[in-house]
């Protein structure tokens, strides 16, 4: 029996042949990440109808989806640790097929909690893709352009959460919806659960095609020229500097950075997974509001183009990081102070929606800004420190349930109000947390 060798490559000394793969390889990751984890905007309020959910329940998609980033991240840097990148990285696709597939059972039963569990398998499978790729497009080049490649990375990723909507939209919904959604309330119990198995079942066949291509891409990559790297290696400054350091909680920037992930990533899936939720209580039915995520996903990537033009030649991106977060505040008190009709795009609602949509750009560039933040100087410590960044991404489960609390016991415009400390937080990381190198002041 023969025994494959991986080759193993340190990050300072990777060919142009083997950096240009590599960010495509990892490009296409950030595709896959975003075509899933977006498409949640539409699921929330497709599951909300035809399982009969109330807003709060109805958020336990992005609960389910997010809370494993929390559960497998540590686990998920072990494993990469062990079988290294490459085979973690199809195993990863591997889980997220495997979710795919539950999704299956869950429409014949119209069993929402079997769809929050494939919802969790395909959040797992993402964890560990995640943890593989975000360390690795950090420390692929200089750490003063970091943002720049995340920049590159964020377009892939929101050009899919763009696509992932309409074309979820495109297969499963149909132009006669809106009468249906209307006359469900008028129907008796048997006509209704008839027309809601309809309605759920269309899934079946969009998710069986996604659970196969998921197959195939997690082949394709492991069979692919990416090289392995090796991110434990240290300069002598950095292993000076962490000689006597023998855990991650020694490095309160990047315990900062973890919290700043958590509240950042929760402010941006509230601004993308709620927009629909949001202009539906305007009187936009659910086939014309489906497109607003896509107009903040859009802003987003605006942001990210700005990213890669000005980080590092005109602007630094602790500068841009700063920018980014008292825009978010900004904001934030715009969507619940001013309102007013208006005609924008053919849309005709309160101009508060436009706001949220504009919560895209000021989120385009935190994630970026961050990263290199929280990420610099670890040494050794990097992959489990990137890790402890991922579990952040349970801020995505846990903030949406607090949005849908408040939309229920007050209203969905009112709910916005959580957004408000989130920036806060994120404006202090920005001008400061960063700095924080010891725990004692």
């Amino acid at each position: 029996m023969s025994t494959a060798i991986t080759k193993t490559i340190d990050v300072g000394h990777l060919t142009k042949r083997d950096t240009v793969i590599s960010i495509l390889i990892i490009g296409l990751l950030f595709f896959i990440f975003g075509f899933v984890s977006w498409i949640n905007a539409i699921l929330i309020p497709y599951f909300k109808i035809a399982c009969e959910l109330t807003n709060f329940e109805s958020y336990l998609v992005a609960f389910a989806f997010y809370i494993s980033y929390l559960v497998m991240s540590v686990p998920s840097s072990f494993l990469l640790k062990r079988i290294g990148f490459k085979k973690g990285i199809m195993a990863g696709f591997w889980v997220m097929a495997a979710g795919a597939f539950i999704f299956l059972p869950a429409a014949f039963s119209r069993t929402y909690e079997i769809f929050l569990i494939g919802l969790f398998t395909i959040g797992t499978g993402l964890s560990i893709l995640q943890t593989a790729a975000n360390p690795y497009i950090t420390v692929l080049g200089p750490k003063e352009s970091a943002a720049q490649r995340i920049s590159i990375m964020g377009i892939c990723n929101k050009g899919a959460g763009i696509l992932a909507p309409l074309l979820f939209a495109a297969v499963v919904l149909k132009a006669t919806d809106t009468e249906l959604f209307n006359a469900i309330a008028t129907m008796s119990e048997a006509e209704k659960n008839a027309a809601l198995d309809e309605l759920i079942r269309r899934v079946v066949v969009p998710y069986a095609c996604v659970g196969t291509v998921l197959l195939a891409l997690g082949l394709m990559v492991r069979y692919s020229p990416l090289p392995e790297i090796n991110t434990e290696q240290e300069s002598t400054a950095v292993a000076a500097a962490n000689a006597g350091k023998k855990s991650i909680f020694q490095f309160p920037y990047l315990i900062l950075g973890a919290m700043a992930i958590f509240l950042h990533v929760g402010t941006q899936v509230i601004a993308i997974d709620t927009i629909i939720g949001y202009a539906n209580s305007m009187k936009i039915d659910l086939l014309e509001a489906k497109v607003f995520p896509s107009y903040t996903l859009f802003a987003t990537i605006c942001g990210y183009i700005l990213g890669i033009i000005c980080i590092p030649k005109y602007i630094s991106q602790v500068t841009v990081l700063r920018l980014c977060t008292l825009l978010g505040l900004t904001l934030t008190l715009l969507i619940v102070f001013v309102n007013g009709q208006i005609t924008m795009l053919g849309h005709t609602a309160d101009v508060s929606i436009w706001f949220v949509v504009l919560l895209g750009l000021a989120n385009s560039l935190v994630w970026a800004g961050i990263w290199p933040l929280a990420l610099d100087g670890l040494g050794r410590f990097t992959k489990l420190g990137a890790s402890v960044l991922i579990m952040g991404l349970c801020g995505n489960a846990i903030l949406p349930l607090f949005y849908g609390w408040m939309a229920d016991v007050y209203d969905v415009r009112t709910a916005y109000w959580v957004l408000f400390p989130c920036y806060l937080y994120l404006v202090f990381y920005a001008f400061y947390g960063y700095r924080i190198k010891k725990w004692s002041l």
